[in-house]
């Protein structure tokens, strides 16, 4: 068996395509180790700034040979067909084998040497390779046929065990030799295979392996706060995005003027993010300290001190610029930016962002009004008008993931009442927690979902461009974060775009067994309870599939819905939709299950009517359990379909009260077993 290395070295690979480059190499070429009739025992794979890396472990040195049969003319066709035949087999006719009249031929193929499988493999992925982007380089990409890498290919290292697999790719051809770090080994590496590569490259300042590096950051980044008596402010997708730009990665501590920390935490920390890839760190007390971890892709002679230097001298001028933005915007309260919302488009069709603030406004105090009695609608109002005015902010047109955030601190800094403060910071949340933030993301959502889906713009399949889906999902989780009993049909309603409830509502719908499917809730439970009709308080539907899910889930639930299957099954079948002459005085004596049936319904159906009428929904499934017993002891006991009419008419009438009974908690037919 033998281990097969590939190094594709080229310029810069970006660090956001790395992870699926890998994943990508290790598909294509399992594809066509496949199809050559080859696997190996493990396959890894690696990604640096500079290198994409495949090693493969245990293949074998050639292809297994095979043998193969092929059926060809009845030995008395014409010679026409005979030749033909041998021409396409390449076999001479004494090779041939005469069975019941039919020749047949059996073509032998020895094995194939690994490295020719090889040797043909690594160009068709390299040349076929998916990468998001691509360039093509030099005189050669002049010719649209010209190779495509996502930056200029500068080297191929193929080998398998110390052999090179000889290939060429445009104008670069595979060998056994690489190039270390860019600065503390730029000469070439010879290498002898998979089995020194890792080590060879780290001799010469290259971590190859990703997740190592990525170790490095996470452990190096803390210590370096922690010997400065901070603590590290934990970014996982910044520890890879680094592990992705370096191949020696060497995290180190830089300051800077204290003065920025006027500038809002988040301001900093975005800066530092986003524009430098730069760590945050904090102080004992948990505020935002004058400090960031940097991560070189160098171990300096002089510490690094040349590099936090530098380093400082870009943040300051980038927080310099943050600070800017924050003194200007506060030069004039919130209220004042209003006016700019009136050159900003909310979506083509829809009016001016101005616009859409005024529609906040109005249906966040309608909803105060409506559902928070105890709360004050001018104030929903009030911060309902201003939650987009931080969009015509210098910082937010800097950062636009500040908006909301920004509308906050602005409020605040302009005196505005704190309820009003948290629902401009709450307003993008998945879930906004409080009287007015609530009222405030209900109506936002409430408006751009009603002005949508009055246009006819709603999510198909797996398209959602305007987050639709996320717009209801939030006005769910806010609901029911908050407990507000509201009727979702006459909140639309309550808003000043008008669309289509019934449509809303089915939407609603399949939004709301989605988000419960994620928290263990069944969606037949759900398609159960909004079946009944008229059942748009998220909370009480809410507590109503949680009572029917325990009562299911239980020996009496389950048999209870199976005889309810059963008395559905055959109303269905007899079509028999009413309970004609349901409460007439029986022409008969009754079976004795039969009047067990009837006075369990005479307990059952009023005492579930006012345990629902008083939402206490595990009392309604109580009392259903009682029916379990009479149920099944009258489909033991009693001919539903009796010869005689009056019989049939009662017992069907019965299975009809009774199934009108279970309906009044659930429709149980929805219910899945």
């Amino acid at each position: 068996m033998a281990d097969f290395l590939l190094e594709l070295l080229s310029e810069e690979i970006p660090a956001r395509m790395q992870a699926k480059a890998r994943a990508d190499l290790a598909r294509l070429f399992e594809a066509e180790l496949n199809t050559a009739g080859l696997s190996a025992e493990a396959v890894e794979t690696y990604a640096t700034p500079r290198r994409l890396v495949l090693i493969a472990r245990g293949l074998p040195q050639e292809t297994a040979a095979t043998s193969e049969e092929l059926k060809g003319p009845r030995t008395s066709a014409p010679p026409q067909a005979l030749e033909g035949f041998l021409r396409k087999t390449g076999l001479n006719q004494d090779q041939l084998t005469d069975r019941d009249g039919i020749w047949f031929a059996v073509i032998e193929k020895p094995g194939q040497a690994t490295v020719e499988v090889l040797a043909e493999a690594i160009p068709n992925i390299v040349r076929g390779f998916p990468w998001p982007k691509s360039m093509r380089w030099g005189a050669a990409s002049l010719s649209t046929e010209s190779l495509r890498w996502v930056r200029p290919l500068q080297g191929i290292v193929a080998m398998l065990d110390e052999k090179v697999v000889d290939f060429e790719i445009g104008d670069v051809r595979s060998g056994a030799a690489t190039v270390g770090h860019r600065f503390r080994h730029p000469g070439p590496i010879t290498l002898g295979g998979a089995s020194d590569y890792l080590e060879k490259l780290k001799a010469c300042h290259v971590i190859v392996d990703q997740d190592e590096r990525a170790h490095i950051i996470r452990e190096g980044a803390a210590a370096a706060a922690s010997a400065a008596g901070l603590t590290l402010v934990e970014d996982e997708g910044l520890v890879l995005e680094n592990a992705g730009l370096t191949e020696w990665p060497v995290p180190l501590l830089g300051q800077f003027d204290p003065s920025f920390l006027q500038v809002p935490r988040e301001v900093i920390q975005l800066t530092m993010r986003t524009n430098q890839k730069y760590f945050a760190a904090t102080d004992a007390q948990g505020a935002l300290a004058p400090a960031f971890i940097c991560v070189a892709n160098i171990d300096a002679a002089d510490g690094g001190e040349a590099i936090v230097h530098g380093n400082q001298k870009v943040l300051a001028a980038r927080l310099s610029d943050a600070k800017f933005f924050w003194e200007q915007d506060l030069q004039q309260p919130l209220e004042a930016y209003l006016p700019k919302l009136d050159d900003m488009l909310f979506y083509e069709g829809m009016g001016t962002l101005r616009a859409k603030a005024d529609r906040i406004a109005e249906l966040s105090a309608e909803i105060c009004r409506a559902y928070f009695v105890d709360r004050d609608p001018e104030t929903a109002r009030r911060a309902g008008l201003l939650a987009k005015a931080d969009l015509a902010t210098s910082m937010v047109g800097e950062f636009p993931e500040l908006q909301g955030i920004m509308g906050g601190y602005y409020a605040e800094k302009g005196g505005e009442k704190p309820g009003t403060v948290s629902a401009l910071r709450q307003q993008y949340l998945p879930a906004a927690e409080g009287c007015i933030p609530a009222c405030v993301a209900l109506a936002d959502r409430i408006d751009t979902l009603a002005s949508f889906f009055s246009r006819g713009i709603k999510p198909t399949g797996s398209k959602d461009p305007f987050a639709l889906r996320r717009a209801a999902l939030s006005i769910i989780q806010t609901i029911l974060a908050n407990g507000t009993r509201m009727s979702l049909r006459d909140a639309f309603a309550l808003a000043e775009v008008k669309t289509d409830l019934d449509e809303m509502m089915d939407f609603f719908a399949d939004r709301l067994k989605v988000q419960q499917r994620e928290a263990g809730v069944r969606h037949d439970l759900i398609d159960a309870v909004f079946a009944l009709g008229g059942e748009d308080d998220l909370v009480r539907l809410l507590a109503r599939v949680r009572a029917l899910q325990s009562f299911v889930e239980t020996s009496e639930g389950a048999d209870l819905l199976a005889g309810y299957k059963r008395a559905a099954n055959i109303l269905k079948k007899e079509d028999w939709s009413a309970e004609q002459g349901a409460n007439k005085t029986l022409s008969y004596t009754p079976e004795n299950a039969e009047t067990a049936l009837i006075a369990a319904l005479d307990s059952a159906e009023p005492e579930a009517a006012a345990a629902v009428e008083r939402e206490d929904f595990e009392g309604a499934m109580r009392a259903l359990a009682t029916l379990r017993g009479p149920v099944d002891a009258f489909f033991n006991e009693v001919t539903v379909n009796d010869p005689d009419p009056a019989k049939r008419e009662a017992r069907l009438n019965l299975l009809a009260r009774m199934r009108a009974a279970v309906h009044r908690v659930a429709d149980f037919s929805r219910i899945e077993g």
